[in-house]
């Protein structure tokens, strides 16, 4: 009886946060996180209806061919009526899922129109926390960010250290950020307010720090705190290579400037090993180093020298790409978004071509073990 009791309090749990605001995924601020909230309840809805029927038809089977009513019990082997219709009604169901499932993903992944005005910020995670390049404001955040409502953002999604997941559950679902590879995410705040974001992906001891504030505003707002950070510190290459340290504190940071000036973290996966000697930083096993002795060798200033932009990702070579620098005095214009695009196109080039290498493999092997046919 007492697990009867424990189960009913969770499902009962379960719906009364259901309608709680808390829930952030059922609280949506955006167009794409509505989108996905919709699919949510269908799909809930859907399975409940599945479950009463399946529940009803159970307790019917039960009650008219139990083992005491010997007249019904047993009478019927064979209905092709009723197999061809338990054979059709997944079929049905799957459809049913499916087609606005597909559609939405498809939506998803739609680049935002240019008389949108989309903002372009560089999200870029490593040493357990986030920073946020504009590149056309010349300014960078660590840890925050600061969007316009009902204007586009396409993040450029990167990382510089273990693979992380890019996720705003008030604006959308989420994508996965990974070294070596920039990947295209769009998402848009319908409402001015405060929202949560954070790597959903587990990537060790520091993941629970791994999160970030997202503020909405108007564009007029938008536009007096891009002035406003402007004027703040210039990002130099020793204050970000510091950033970079799992070890580093994680602060909500603004700087005029971006990481852009001096890397590419796609092009140039080998810089944080870099960075990891210029502070003298070696990685420890939290389960065995207290955190005052992983941090007690780490140096406070560099002993090494900034390194300069290089390309250490072969697949910028053998695509044809570039990395792409941009000064903090040059212009955010067509001819470096022109080599972004070829970089994305080229990106997704690559991608596709990782599935249907790995694709291949499968196959391969299934065939020298007398399978996948």
């Amino acid at each position: 009886m007492s697990k009867f009791k424990s189960l009913l309090l969770l499902f009962g749990s379960l719906i009364l946060l259901s309608g709680c605001s808390n829930v952030e995924v059922l609280n949506p601020k955006g167009p794409m996180a509505s989108d996905s909230k919709f699919l949510i309840m269908y799909s809930i809805i859907f399975m409940l209806v599945i479950i009463a029927a399946v529940v009803t038809l159970f307790t019917v089977f039960l009650y008219k061919y139990r083992i005491g009513n010997t007249d019904e019990s047993g009478k019927m082997h064979h209905n092709s009526l009723l197999e061809t219709i338990w054979f059709i009604i997944p079929i049905i169901i799957v459809i049913a899922l499916a087609i606005p499932t597909v559609n939405s993903l498809y939506d998803y992944e739609e680049k935002p129109q240019k008389e949108d005005d989309p903002l372009v910020v560089y999200a870029t995670s490593a040493g357990y926390k986030w920073f946020f390049s504009y590149p056309e404001q010349k300014i960078e955040t660590v840890n925050h960010l600061t969007i316009p409502k009902d204007r586009p953002v396409v993040f450029k999604l990167q990382s510089m250290d273990m693979m992380t997941s890019f996720w705003i559950p008030q604006l959308g679902g989420q994508k996965y950020a990974m070294t070596g590879m920039t990947m295209d995410w769009t998402l848009t705040a319908s409402e001015e307010g405060k929202f949560r974001g954070r790597n959903s992906n587990f990537n060790g001891e520091g993941f629970e720090r791994q999160t970030f504030d997202v503020n909405s505003v108007s564009q007029s707002k938008f536009e007096d705190w891009v002035k406003d950070a402007k004027n703040q510190k210039v990002l130099d290459q020793d204050t970000f290579d510091k950033q970079l340290l799992p070890t580093t504190e994680n602060k909500n940071l603004t700087f005029s400037g971006t990481h852009l000036a001096f890397v590419d973290p796609a092009a140039d996966p080998e810089y944080i090993f870099y960075a990891y000697d210029r502070y003298n930083y070696v990685q420890k096993d939290p389960n065995f180093n207290t955190e005052e002795e992983r941090k007690a060798d780490v140096l406070d200033k560099p002993d090494q020298p900034a390194r300069k932009p290089q390309i250490t990702n072969a697949n910028y070579e053998r695509h044809g790409m570039k990395a792409m620098i941009l000064g903090n005095n040059e212009p955010y214009d067509s001819e470096f978004k022109d080599e972004e695009s070829h970089n994305m196109d080229e990106m997704e080039k690559i991608s596709e071509g990782a599935k249907d290498k790995k694709a291949s493999k499968i196959e391969k092997k299934d065939h020298e073990n007398g399978g996948g046919h």
